[in-house]
């Protein structure tokens, strides 16, 4: 069964700097806990507000990350260092974990550990490399194509041996299964696991039938922590918490559910003001200032506050 979400209204923490030792090690106590929803949340704003809606982790989507903040599509434009930036933004802006998605892992093994090493330096908990070849596309779409196994193998050990923390998580997606057949991704499964992976994702499952093969394969029967993507608009059935966590899954992805939102009802209140002339009656739909300063746990009326409890200039009064 999901494990329920703690109230809204739980205790939250001030941010602790971006590679805080630990976060790792809490993400892997939390999938032994119960089914794990995790949402994406590209902007630091929305990852605050999931963490204060009790979520206990978060994800940072390639797609939502070259859609929704350099406006380009998910075909590999993004860079390293971008990551690498917006990763350390999103983990210096909550306590919770962060599982990064790396696409390809920017090139060969070499590149790889390099990928990993930055990531995790910048706060990463737990990093998502996938067997797709470069130039990737995203997992839902056809015309991917996969690097060998044996390729795949060697770049997972290479993340393994460039993590510093041994708690960090190295996660395997495998995109068999939209490019040749359910058998291929089982097999490169077992073999992702055999190369060091610590949770496995096979991405673009087409039914019920298929979760529940790979979900009896590896988290029934073999306790591999299993992660499902529950993204829109693409292949695979949208499954409840409670059916995935049964058919033997322990995290659960909503990479682009919270952007998508967004960018529905942006479209709504643009239509809206050139309608009317006048943003007056979405007011009830925004959040409200005091909303947004509860959120960055800002008083305004004491601003030196702010400064002093994260260390940044401004923090003395004259």
């Amino acid at each position: 069964m999901s494990r329920s979400l703690p109230p809204a209204d739980s205790p939250r923490h001030s941010p602790s700097p971006a590679g805080r030792p630990g976060r790792g090690g809490d993400l892997r106590r939390l999938v032994e806990q119960g089914m794990l929803a995790i949402p994406g949340t590209p902007l630091a704003l929305m990852a605050k507000l999931a963490e204060q809606e009790g979520y206990e982790a978060i994800y940072l989507s390639g797609a939502a990350l070259s859609a929704g903040v350099f406006g380009v599509p998910d075909i590999g434009i993004v860079t390293l260092e971008q990551l690498v930036t917006h990763t350390r933004m999103l983990a210096s802006a909550v306590e919770i974990p962060l599982v990064v998605d790396a696409d390809t892992g920017f090139g060969g093994p070499a590149e790889v550990a390099r990928c990993v090493a930055s990531l995790e330096q910048a706060g990463a908990a737990a990093i998502q490399l996938e067997d797709q070849r470069f130039p990737k596309r995203c997992g839902h779409l056809p015309g991917k194509e996969l690097v060998d196994q044996e390729e795949m193998c060697v770049k997972i050990a290479a993340a393994c041996a460039a993590r510093r923390d041994p708690n960090t998580v190295i996660i395997a997606r495998c995109d068999a299964r939209g490019v040749t057949s359910l058998t291929d991704c089982l097999t490169r499964l077992h073999a992702y696991r055999e190369a060091g992976a610590d949770w496995l994702f096979p991405e673009a499952l087409a039914s019920r039938d298929e979760f529940q093969r790979v979900g009896h394969d590896f988290g029934s029967v073999l306790n591999i922590p299993l992660l499902a993507n529950m993204t829109e608009f693409g292949v695979s059935p949208l499954l409840p918490q409670d059916d995935l966590s049964e058919l033997g899954f322990a995290a659960v992805l909503y990479p682009v559910t919270l952007l998508r939102i967004a960018m529905k009802a942006v479209e709504a209140g643009l239509a809206v003001i050139a309608d009317e002339g006048t943003q007056e009656s979405l007011l009830d739909l925004m959040q409200s200032r005091e909303e947004l300063y509860d959120l960055l746990d800002y008083d305004p009326a004491h601003p030196e506050a702010w400064h002093q409890a994260h260390d940044t200039p401004g923090g003395s009064q004259p």
